[in-house]
């Protein structure tokens, strides 16, 4: 039984953590109806921009956070300016291809400028983990469960509240009747892309302390994929929600099944499980079904 607790509690704090990756890709499909590819590459250069200020130029980590979330938020506005913004009205998967392809630009830029080797983040938390009975978990991971939840909330708040989150929702909606309503397309874009650099700060800073920051920290973004399709693509409940069921599963597929096969299930099983709720339910646990009258 402390076997199986360990392994879920574990399991539910990694899910968690996949959340906050989850969000890059709910917060611009919510938006736009694209699908960004490049979220694990966002990721990665938020990470490798933290870890260069800290270690070639000396900035001290809250510098060198405050450094890259204005970095980030800028590309993130570019970004929509120069490749997005003139495929407006254009098919969707002219978009979702110039996504593909900016996350393979980003890992040659990162490449190329920094070098491949492998960078550390050190989030100055303790490394000793916190045990309640025969259960214990890193620091490191309930900063990620508690950045995840702040960041859900700050989003519901946002989205439920605020002009601008309830403007993004209408153009989710339906676009046409957004800008009839006066809702400028672009600014609205612009403004998702912008929050979308700084989420991808949150994850990178989190899982590059984790594992590690190097090409490989892109990856992530193909491995959350299960999650986002799980919970729905355009709820960021969903987000949460997919990313306990995954990581639970996971943990638990490597902790019982793993050892008895040699390894690699644990990877394998998140994929099985998106397409058996891709058959029952395709839009999502929680995603929006999508009606069309003719």
């Amino acid at each position: 039984m402390d076997f199986f607790l360990t392994l879920l509690v574990k399991g539910l704090t990694l899910g968690c953590i996949y959340a906050l990756v989850a969000l890059g890709f709910v917060l611009i499909y919510k938006a736009t109806s694209v699908i960004n590819f490049a979220v694990g590459e966002m990721m990665m250069l938020a990470a490798t921009i933290a870890a260069v200020m800290v270690i070639s130029y000396g900035l001290p980590l809250g510098g060198s956070i405050a450094v890259t979330l204005v970095i980030m938020a800028l590309f993130g506005i570019l970004l929509e300016r120069v490749v997005l913004r003139p495929m407006i009205g254009r098919p969707v998967i002219g978009m979702i291809m110039a996504t593909l392809g900016l996350g393979i630009f980003l890992r040659g830029v990162v490449n190329i400028t920094w070098g491949v080797e492998t960078k550390a983040i050190d989030l100055l938390l303790p490394r000793q983990p916190l045990s309640v009975g025969s259960v214990s978990v890193a620091p490191l991971d309930l900063a990620g469960v508690g950045i995840t939840l702040f960041l859900v909330a700050l989003f519901s708040y946002f989205f439920q509240r605020m002009r601008q989150g309830i403007a993004v929702r209408a153009v989710s909606d339906d676009q046409q009747a957004a800008m009839a309503m006066g809702i400028r397309l672009p600014t609205v874009f612009a403004l998702m892309w912008m929050i979308a650099g700084l989420t991808s700060v949150a994850g990178g800073l989190v899982w590059g302390a984790k594992i590690g920051v190097d090409q490989y920290l892109s990856l992530l973004g193909l491995k959350v994929f299960p999650v986002v399709i799980l919970g729905g693509l355009d709820s960021i409940a969903g987000a949460i929600i997919g990313g306990l069921v995954v990581g639970a599963t996971e943990n638990l597929t490597a902790g019982y099944f793993d050892p008895h096969v040699g390894g690699g299930l644990k990877d394998f099983v998140p994929f099985v499980l998106m397409m058996a709720v891709l058959v029952v339910r395709p839009y999502g646990l929680f995603g929006r079904e999508i009606i069309e009258r003719v």
